[in-house]
């Protein structure tokens, strides 16, 4: 594997900006200090660039095996690289379902010849599929996923009887989709019956609402309270659901964590009059009061990760009139764009979006040797220019479904370069795919 030395550059990590050099060898960090004299096969010269280290994204949907029409495992590691993101959790809801341990590894079989990033993937909880979860091995794999409300896939699991088993026996983190189904219903039902067919897509975070979402996370919390169970909720949307969590203790302490996504932070309910669906994701983007709170709650520790659940669909199924358009929204290029326009605006330091995006997901979710720029440590890092500006457009927008919704936009930072494990993936738009990521790993 090629050596790298990085020269001057400003590196973010552990809530501290020192500059120094990083030479990376061997897959790993071999040094960090001032002035490295070192034999290596590339510099780059960092002066002015933040040198971050990669984003760890534990909420992506990548659709394959099954759903490739939409997007692949090759596709959408692409352009998390492209935007930064080195290493991802994906989720179940592929098909088949990955809720067998032989569906399970089919993914991570595939994902080892064709993802460019890191790679883990949650095992599939169903109503009926206990004795498969608890044979998950917690050293490979990231943890267990529960839809405690359907989305996309129809993998609810509602039976008390199997939630308690799974609380009470999972030797991995438990990451759920808290929203209550029978409140969905209710409400879509009213709809139904005011709108017919034409329900305006502006009515989502009313019938995916507040209490939805509130009701079925704290079933949630009391589960894991009760069975002492580690617990993380996937994107919280609404200001109501943060009394739930606790930022009296350390991260590594916590049994219970909190998962916003970045457009729960970006986009409110007024976007709706101009994006439509291209917006609409379970749980809903909500009022503006609620990415107000979110922040807060992120900048308070009540919120422990900033992830995307990047959710690709093709521009025509995302045309559809509400009840047909699918939820989900393609974000994974871009998430670390989106968060450095919140450090350029003042509400967020670099220093915390690190903390949330890399540290933070390496620390919950016990990844070995990664999250952290480190010596020893694998070497995932991205070097970012904060003062060269980026128009998204359809020429630079890697999802196979081919579409943003900031498609026109400009943000203020550029993603040059990004390793993974040691291998730069990408550097100033070309793409290297000569070497595949690697399988993330735990410490449990």
């Amino acid at each position: 594997m090629k050596s790298t030395l990085i020269k001057n550059a400003q590196i973010v990590n552990e809530g501290a900006v020192m500059v120094a050099d990083v030479l990376v060898k061997e897959g790993r960090i071999a040094q960090i200090g001032k002035n490295i004299i070192a034999d290596a096969d590339g510099v780059i010269d960092a002066t002015g660039l933040f040198l971050l280290p990669g984003v760890i994204d534990d909420q992506v949907h990548f659709r394959e095996p099954g759903l490739t029409h939409k997007a692949t495992i090759a596709s959408e590691a692409r352009a998390a690289v492209a935007g930064g993101v080195t290493s991802f959790m994906e989720m179940p809801n592929t098909v088949p379902n990955a809720v067998t341990q032989e569906l399970l590894e089919d993914k991570f079989h595939i994902a080892a010849e064709s993802s460019l990033a890191n790679y883990s993937f949650f095992m599939g909880a169903t109503n009926d599929n206990l004795a498969e979860v608890l044979l998950t091995n917690p050293n490979t794999v990231c943890g267990i996923k529960i839809f405690m409300g359907s989305s996309t896939g129809n993998m609810l699991v509602d039976n008390a009887e199997t939630l308690e088993q799974i609380f009470s026996k999972a030797k991995l983190p438990i990451a759920v989709h808290c929203e209550d189904e029978q409140t969905i219903r209710d409400n879509m039902a009213i709809y139904e019956e005011k709108y017919g067919e034409d329900i305006p897509v502006k009515c989502h975070p009313e019938i995916r609402n507040e209490a939805a979402c509130f009701k079925s996370s704290f079933m949630a919390v009391k589960l894991a309270e009760k069975h002492h169970t580690r617990l993380h909720i996937l994107h919280i949307s609404t200001e109501e659901e943060l009394k739930l969590f606790r930022n009296d203790i350390p991260l590594d302490q916590k049994r219970i964590t909190a998962e916003v996504c970045v457009h729960h932070l970006w986009f409110d309910k007024e976007d709706y009059d101009t994006l439509g669906t291209q917006i609409k994701c379970n749980p809903a983007v909500k009022e503006a009061r609620h990415k107000q709170r979110l922040l807060q709650g992120l900048l308070d520790d009540k919120l422990d990760v900033i992830a995307t659940d990047h959710a690709p669909h093709t521009w025509e199924e995302k045309q559809g009139k509400y009840k047909k358009a699918p939820s989900g929204v393609p974000l994974v290029q871009h998430s670390l764009q989106m968060m450095l326009e919140f450090v350029k605006q003042g509400k967020l330091t670099v220093e915390k979006m690190v903390e949330k995006m890399s540290h933070a997901p390496a620390v919950l979710f016990n990844i070995r040797e990664r999250g952290f720029i480190r010596e020893g440590y694998w070497a995932d890092l991205v070097l970012v220019d904060v003062n060269k500006p980026y128009t998204v457009g359809k020429d630079n927008v890697y999802y196979q479904c081919g579409w943003s919704p900031f498609e026109g936009h400009t943000f203020g930072s550029s993603i040059t370069h990004t390793f993974v494990s040691g291998h730069l993936a990408f550097a100033n738009g070309a793409f290297d795919e000569s070497r595949k990521g690697e399988r993330l790993l735990f410490d449990r």
